[in-house]
């Protein structure tokens, strides 16, 4: 594409894992594209350090790092028809909504879960990834005489969804691939280990890995480490079935 010419920025929407795995499946319709390129984005990267503090020590211990923290994109997405009138804010407003809302798919699979999303804007890679929208606020600043919306912007915050990362696992002492998953509201311990292996039955593995003696008690926005599928296979999944 020549430098300089106008690319409009979008968002994707695609259809969550039901399955098992960490990529999404097949796209959900056709991309969202937005009438006008954002003015600002802000993007956000943290990393985890634990602590380590004696009591009655002149000097702090050594911080221990205990992983990356997902990226968080916020941006603002402005519409407006006062040109011509048409219903078009509503429209891609209501389509924006939809990233909030299970995919009929999931539902039928018995995994709801809101699509997965990415943005994307022409060579900024940088903050295109694949996500969750964790929230949307759409406010409505102008309308027709019989109540339709002319203008309106939507602000959004977009959370990565983590792949997978080569890892020290904890409950084997072996080098296998594990995934880190950030608990949001809705999820449960049958509901992740249906997603990530496909068995729901399958969840003390979860539970085992992250010292969860609770199951029900699941704080939003906790990490928690999903253990690689080769784990299951080498003889866990007779024993979390017990």
């Amino acid at each position: 594409m020549p430098r300089g010419q106008k690319v409009p920025a979008h968002i994707q929407r695609y259809q969550p894992p039901t399955s098992g795995g960490s990529q999404p499946g097949g796209a959900l319709g056709g991309p969202i594209t937005f009438m006008f390129n954002p003015q600002q984005l802000a993007l956000t990267k943290s990393a985890n350090w634990i602590p380590h503090v004696v009591r009655g020590a002149e000097n702090v211990g050594v911080a221990e790092f205990t992983g990356s923290g997902p990226r968080t994109l916020s941006l603002d997405v402005f519409l407006d028809t006062t040109e011509n009138h048409s219903r078009s804010v509503q429209e891609r407003v209501e389509a924006l909504l939809t990233c909030c809302v299970p995919t009929k798919a999931s539902i039928a699979a018995k995994a709801p879960s809101p699509p997965w999303v990415k943005f994307a804007w022409g060579q900024f890679q940088t903050v295109s990834f694949y996500s969750y929208v964790s929230q949307i606020n759409a406010t409505y600043r102008l309308f027709d005489p019989d109540g339709t919306p002319l203008r309106a912007t939507c602000s959004m915050t977009l959370n990565e969804i983590s792949g997978s990362t080569p890892g020290q696992n904890p409950t084997s002492g072996s080098r296998t691939a594990r995934r880190v998953h950030r608990l949001v509201a809705g999820d449960s311990l049958e509901l992740l280990a249906y997603r990530e292996y496909g068995d729901p039955t399958v969840w003390r593995v979860i539970a085992e890995a992250n010292d969860i003696d609770d199951p029900v008690r699941l704080p939003v926005g906790r990490q928690l480490l999903l253990p690689a599928p080769e784990e299951l296979r080498d003889g866990r999944v007779d024993d979390a079935q017990r």
